[in-house]
């Protein structure tokens, strides 16, 4: 396949939701309860939700939508610390777009930019870095979020402004990673998941190896997948004939995309610039176990948990809101009390609502249209 239209092809589409069908009836007798299968990453909830895929399965398979929307899973005090450094005087605070509607226990980092805070949207760290060379009256702080797929541009970034003597150059990381995040779920008491599609983009960076531990300690088959139609497809109809067989492997369909081994100039980046943390904060997950980085030593002059004084507190979620349920696989999107009403893409009250890869913003903005195909 060479084009994307190839990617959404209706008539594949329906050959291999004809091959799902009939796998999920073979396995269901052996079942008290649906299937359940998460997809981790963020863009594949979204695709499921724009391309009205979960319609088109079998009852006999519930997708659980996982915790992989990096935007989605930032606590509240975080926000509330992004807010403090925007704050304070000759200060240059700058984001993805993404990150300015979340809401911290008082304001928004958009709400800070209405309030004479000096908050610009950027669209990769180097952007930032610009900011930085022709403001060095001010101080710039880049704010670092998302899992491996955006942590080596955040590291080459670091390493340039050492490279060119930058002093006003800070970042403040809030990056996050992958593997701890799907253990601490195969570890959770409330979930039992059957099988995951493993998220796309992460594993270019991390490649294949990494989630071995899956199946061999936790006898689980998870499927890298792509984020078209036919790739989340094909990749659920890998998974099912897997748990038919009573397998449990790690299987990479997106092949054109992923190399078994990851990148590996990325990765040595990453591992120059950041160390692990012991632990850090999730929304909806708690805390969790070497799931987060943060600046080496060697690099501590661009940290801005160092230069800034910040809050550092942690904030419980409103109790009416149910972004953790939701994170989590308890619950669906339009089971929160708040989903539709209180809670809106215009005025969200969780993170959720308010990225694209959201649970709920997705489904606001996709479920409820008609699937008669899939193009």
């Amino acid at each position: 396949m060479k084009f994307v239209d190839e990617f959404r092809d209706p008539e594949m589409a329906k050959k291999i939701l004809e091959r799902i069908h009939r796998l999920a009836d073979e396995i269901s007798p052996a079942q008290e309860k649906p299937l359940q299968i998460m997809e981790v990453c963020g863009g594949h909830t979204h695709s499921i939700f724009r391309y009205g895929l979960e319609e088109l399965l079998p009852e006999k398979i519930e997708l659980v939508h996982g915790p992989g929307c990096p935007v989605c899973v930032l606590p509240m005090g975080r926000v509330d610390d992004c807010v403090a450094i925007a704050e304070q005087p000759d200060v240059i605070f700058t984001t993805f777009g993404d990150a300015m509607r979340v809401p911290g226990s008082k304001k928004s980092l958009q709400q800070a930019s209405a309030e004479d805070c000096d908050v610009r949207m950027v669209y990769s760290p180097m952007d930032a870095l610009e900011i930085a060379r022709q403001n060095r009256d001010k101080k710039v702080v880049f704010f670092g979020l998302g899992f491996e797929t955006t942590m080596p541009s955040t590291a080459l970034t670091v390493k340039q402004a050492e490279k060119e003597g930058i002093e006003n150059f800070y970042l403040f990381s809030n990056h996050i990673t992958i593997i701890p995040t799907i253990k601490a779920i195969l570890d959770s008491p409330d979930m039992y998941i059957d099988g995951f599609l493993g998220p796309g983009h992460v594993s270019m960076v991390i490649g294949q190896a990494p989630y071995e531990f899956i199946s061999t300690q936790y006898h689980r088959p998870l499927v890298i997948s792509g984020f078209e139609p036919l790739d989340i497809l094909q990749s659920l109809l890998m998974l099912l004939e897997q748990l038919k067989a009573g397998e449990a492997r790690i299987e990479n369909q997106y092949k054109r995309i992923v190399p078994e081994g990851g990148n590996l100039n990325a990765l040595t980046a990453v591992s120059d610039v950041f160390e692990l943390r012991e632990f850090f904060e999730w929304r909806g997950l708690g805390s969790i176990d070497h799931s987060g980085v943060r600046i080496r030593k060697e690099y501590s002059r661009f940290d801005a948990e160092l230069a800034f004084a910040i809050p550092n507190l942690k904030i419980a979620d409103p109790k009416s809101c149910q972004c953790g349920e939701v994170l989590k696989g308890v619950i669906k999107p339009w089971q929160c009390k708040l989903f539709g009403k209180q809670c809106n893409p215009e005025t969200p009250m969780g993170a959720l609502m308010v990225s694209t890869e959201g649970a709920c913003s997705a489904y606001y903005s996709y479920g409820k249209i008609e699937t008669k195909n899939i193009a």
